[in-house]
């Protein structure tokens, strides 16, 4: 096993797509120590700041003090607390919906809800962009998987049509993760329609900063629960915390719990974390001066960017991607912004097409702008 585990590490290496790991050792905030060193990072979820936020701290404590520290044992055992029920009816609540579940991870949330709603003789259609755990999702269902060009909505019109299956579930991103670009949901919705396929939306990277209230990508499009019948978040971006939920109907909520292999079967989350996340949703709600912050943040980004020509992808949310083409320059470019202080990390296949690799730059409500400032000098250095 050694000398095949070797040669695919080797392979990785020699293809510049061999990933690292950074160590540092303090709160996730927009300086972060590595080594010794103070480093201004722009590549953190945390798109609110609330990860580091005191309140958030207290609340975990209290918790904590109150239900100890492991669920131990799963939703349908003895791991189901108050904490995460109440938090359920808080997330059906923030997103408009009749009834929420928690899962672990976004990973496991759209493992568990594309393998019960489809299977071998259901068709599903995924935005060739869409998140990884979409993709393996897709496969993990058996379901007929088409993939259409990203948001190329006359050929996933054209599938649609052609499909036979008894079931259709059109699958896409809210924001996409490595472009910052948005779907065209209304069309979206309206295709669903006219094909009779469900909507379901990965709204983790829209949660909490699209929208007026952080209503996400659907508050953005003023759509409702009965344009996009499943939407799945996660609680580690945004809200700052960890987790993931699917909202919808409660009849959706009921059949998941029911068949959702990936709630099913493995072990509730912390309640601490639970209880600590009804926290972050009030905060994220009631602190709409962090989503007024962000967004000044990117216009004075964007704006810098386009004086330096430092070449920016069409986008309004946190996510800023820079295309540099090819790994080995991405690496090397991200190499350079880390010898003058600055962490972007480096972006290459497969989580992006050949050809694309790149820098994600994130920005966060609790930058500065004389951080971004240095951030546009490195960049100007090192492109």
């Amino acid at each position: 096993m050694n000398s095949y585990l070797q040669s695919l590490i080797q392979q990785r290496q020699d293809a510049d797509l061999y990933r690292t790991r950074l160590r540092h050792s303090g709160p996730q905030t927009p300086t972060l120590l590595i080594d010794g060193q103070a480093y201004l990072a722009f590549c953190s979820n945390d798109y609110l700041g609330l990860a580091s936020d005191p309140r958030l701290k207290r609340a975990l404590q209290d918790s904590v003090e109150h239900y100890a520290v492991g669920s131990g044992a799963s939703h349908l055992i003895t791991g189901h607390t108050e904490a995460h029920h109440d938090l359920e009816n808080a997330l059906a609540a923030y997103t408009q919906r009749e009834k929420a579940l928690l899962f672990s991870t976004g990973y496991m949330a759209n493992i568990g809800v594309i393998t019960a709603l489809v299977g071998r003789q259901d068709a599903i259609f995924l935005d060739k962009l869409n998140h990884a755990s979409l993709v393996d999702a897709a496969i993990l269902s058996r379901a007929q998987l088409h993939r259409y060009p990203h948001n190329n909505l006359s050929t996933l019109a054209r599938l649609l049509a052609k499909s036979t299956a008894p079931h259709k579930l059109i699958v896409t991103d809210g924001v996409f993760s490595m472009d910052g670009d948005i779907a065209p949901l209304p069309d979206l919705v309206e295709l669903a329609k006219t094909h009779q396929a469900w909507l379901m939306v990965d709204d983790a990277h829209g949660l909490g900063v699209l929208g007026n209230t952080g209503g996400g990508i659907l508050e953005h499009y003023a759509l409702t629960a009965q344009d996009v019948p499943v939407l799945m978040g996660t609680l580690g971006k945004a809200f700052g915390v960890f987790g993931a939920f699917v909202a919808g109907s409660a009849l959706l909520i009921e059949a998941l719990i029911q068949s959702a292999r990936s709630y099913i079967y493995t072990t509730a989350l912390p309640p601490a974390l639970a209880e600590t996340v009804q926290t972050s949703l009030k905060l994220a709600k009631k602190d709409s001066w962090r989503r007024q912050r962000l967004q000044e943040l990117i216009r004075y980004f964007r704006k810098a960017a386009a004086q330096h020509h430092i070449p920016l992808m069409d986008s309004f949310t946190p996510i800023q991607p820079i295309i540099l083409g090819e790994s080995q320059k991405a690496l090397a470019v991200s190499a350079a912004l880390y010898q003058q202080g600055i962490l972007v990390t480096a972006i290459r296949p497969p989580t992006v097409p050949q050809g694309s690799a790149r820098l994600r730059i994130t920005l966060s409500a609790l930058h500065e702008e004389n951080q971004i400032d240095s951030l546009i000098k490195a960049l100007v250095n090192v492109l």
